[in-house]
């Protein structure tokens, strides 16, 4: 009986090893279809600079519509430029997101005058 048990396990486990590398494989020649983002309307804590700033530029390369928030008033303005110049359509905000009140209003805000947010990146306050 152990025998046969041990014959089991062994079958089992060389079955789905050669499943395993057989999916690798085929996955190998093709690719994930990727979701698009175009028209999306993604907000974006901390766009002002780094990753929020590049996040943003990446977005906006692929037509997503943009919300961006940031501390820096300056920072999410050069960031929404960027955005603009690569064809996005942007809104930036000056929103200080480690004060709660601040957070609910400029998202009543968003959600009033832009639409519901489909993709957020919470960014801000990462470093």
């Amino acid at each position: 009986k152990k025998t046969m048990n041990l014959f089991v396990e062994t079958f089992l486990f060389l079955g789905t090893l050669a499943y395993s590398y057989l999916e690798a494989f085929v996955k190998l020649f093709v690719p994930v279809r990727r979701k698009s983002v175009s028209g999306e309307l993604v907000l974006i804590t901390g766009a002002g600079h780094g990753v929020g700033r590049a996040t943003a530029l990446e977005f906006a390369k692929r037509q997503s519509r943009l919300v961006l928030w940031d501390i820096s008033k300056h920072g999410v303005e050069e960031t929404a430029a960027e955005c603009k110049n690569l064809g996005a359509t942007v809104e930036a905000f000056v929103v200080d997101c480690s004060k709660r009140e601040e957070i609910y209003s400029a998202a009543e805000k968003v959600k009033k005058e832009i639409g519901d947010v489909t993709i957020l990146v919470n960014n801000a306050g990462v470093i």
